[in-house]
């Protein structure tokens, strides 16, 4: 081999080696940038310390590496080291929040009108109840076909019975009636009154002239017939109770109302009733009364419901609820969807902001179904969750974030005394509801007339010049200020 060619040899040796050095370095240094991607973070990620991952389903399950969920077809959550920390709210990631679904809402105050639902069972109306008594002492010739249950219409017949002291007593009368003097004879028909004869009896002896001592006793009034005591063949003693009926043309709903509710209802109330029986339809009925005595088991006070039994369709044993409903009245009001109950108190989460959150306990009091009042805890404007919030309230207990006290709240204003009065409308314009009222003891006032500011311009929906009304007023600085007025039950 030449020089020339040696030289070319070791030149083209030179490339290959170049070659492969090159080919092994672009090796290394592709897995060098590929293992630097896989570990360094994503673009606009924080530089924060993760603690462990999760499923925000099953927030108490910890993984030491993320992944997707064993659980849920998700990917876990990371946990950092800065979230829930000093007690200043839990935290979580907008992305998070967002495929939870989480809505908020805002304490506001409005008016809020109360209502409640109860459950009750139909019952006579003890107020309407005849008693059948013997009038006389006598002797049962015959029974009509009664049994106790039927129902029975006004005046109907239940036995003869046969009184023998009547007799002679009659005779006499009408013996007297043929002298002629008034005055023996007015004497003489006062007997047969104070002998117990009806008036029927001695109308008609006056009519035939001659004795009846055979007397039908019959039902003063219609209804159920409750007892019967009353058989053929049987002797009866003067007072003796023969029959008695309940009358149906109203019948009592008597509702369980629970203790802590029983402040939202007073007599006279106005209510709506639905039964079992007849799905669909509704009964208006008013409350006559709220039975002084507890049940102790239940913890529960009974209202006393009266509905108006058309056509006789309500029949004591039926199953009913009642919804009583108040006039709307100014209140702090939230959600009722965004409370949670634990059974110890009621807490609602905070929102305050760059996604932290942070239990509160408040005071919660009336409801209208959809809406509650807040006594305490809470002040208007502030966030709270709506919907989602048992998720944000485990992540809170996972990481030991304690809940604001109602200390630390800030308490709704006090609801002032309400003062009750009826009257009657006098004039309805811009400046208020103008009426006369009767004395109002609690403050000292007597019958007057004068001015009152509306809390809700809708109060006024209905009412016109002349009406008699019941209201309730309190004072705040502005002036007298009615709060809840309905139109008074006739007489």
């Amino acid at each position: 081999m030449n020089p020339q060619q040696s030289g070319r040899v070791r030149l083209a040796a030179g490339a290959v080696a170049l070659l492969l050095i090159g080919a092994a370095g672009g090796i290394g240094l592709a897995r060098l940038s590929a293992g630097a991607d896989d570990h360094a973070p994503a673009a606009g990620v924080e530089d924060r310390e993760i603690l462990y991952w999760y499923d925000p389903m099953v927030p108490g399950q910890r993984f030491d590496k993320p992944g997707k969920s064993p659980y849920m077809d998700m990917p876990l959550v990371p946990r950092y080291a800065d979230e829930g920390s000093g007690g200043a709210g839990v935290r979580i990631d907008p992305a998070q929040l967002q495929s939870l679904g989480v809505r908020y809402a805002v304490v506001e105050r409005g008016a809020l009108g109360s209502e409640l639902t109860a459950s009750g069972v139909i019952d006579f109306n003890q107020r309407d109840v005849s008693v059948v008594q013997a009038r006389a002492d006598g002797f049962v010739q015959r029974v009509y076909a009664r049994a106790p249950g039927d129902v029975i219409a006004a005046g109907a017949p239940l036995a003869d019975i046969l009184v023998p002291e009547w007799g002679g007593a009659q005779a006499e009368y009408l013996a007297v009636r043929r002298t002629g003097d008034a005055e023996l004879i007015a004497a003489a028909r006062q007997r047969l009154v104070l002998l117990g004869m009806p008036p029927g009896v001695i109308a008609g002896v006056e009519r035939t002239g001659r004795p009846q001592t055979t007397v039908t006793v019959t039902t003063p009034g219609g209804g159920v017939l409750r007892i019967l005591s009353v058989r053929g063949g049987m002797t009866v003693a003067r007072g003796q109770t023969l029959a008695e009926v309940s009358g149906l043309g109203t019948v009592w709903l008597n509702a369980a109302v629970p203790e802590a509710l029983a402040a939202q209802i007073r007599p006279g109330q106005s209510v709506t009733a639905t039964l079992t029986a007849y799905p669909g339809e509704s009964f208006s009925g008013r409350v006559s009364a709220l039975l002084p005595e507890m049940t102790g088991e239940s913890r529960t006070l009974t209202a006393r419901v009266e509905l108006v039994n058309s056509g006789g369709r309500l029949r004591p044993g039926m199953f009913g609820e009642i919804r009583f409903s108040g006039p709307p009245t100014p209140a702090l009001m939230i959600p009722a969807e965004a409370v949670i109950r634990t059974g110890r108190r009621t807490l609602v989460m905070l929102a305050e902001g760059d996604g932290r959150f942070r239990p509160a306990e408040i005071q919660v009091g009336r409801s209208d179904g959809e809406r509650l009042e807040v006594l305490g805890g809470l002040k208007a404007g502030e966030r709270i969750v709506a919907s989602g919030q048992f998720l944000i309230d485990s992540e809170a207990s996972l990481s030991g974030t304690p809940a604001r006290s109602l200390g630390e709240g800030a308490k709704s204003a006090p609801r002032a005394a309400l003062h009750e009065a009826t009257g009657r409308v006098e004039k309805i314009d811009q400046a208020g509801l103008t009426l006369s009222h009767g004395a109002v003891p609690a403050l000292g006032w007597p019958p007057m007339t004068m001015t009152f500011k509306l809390a809700d311009p809708a109060l006024a929906r209905g009412l016109r010049a002349g009406d008699r009304v019941r209201f309730a007023f309190d004072q705040p600085p502005a002036g007298p200020t009615v709060r809840q007025i309905e139109k008074a039950t006739a007489q």
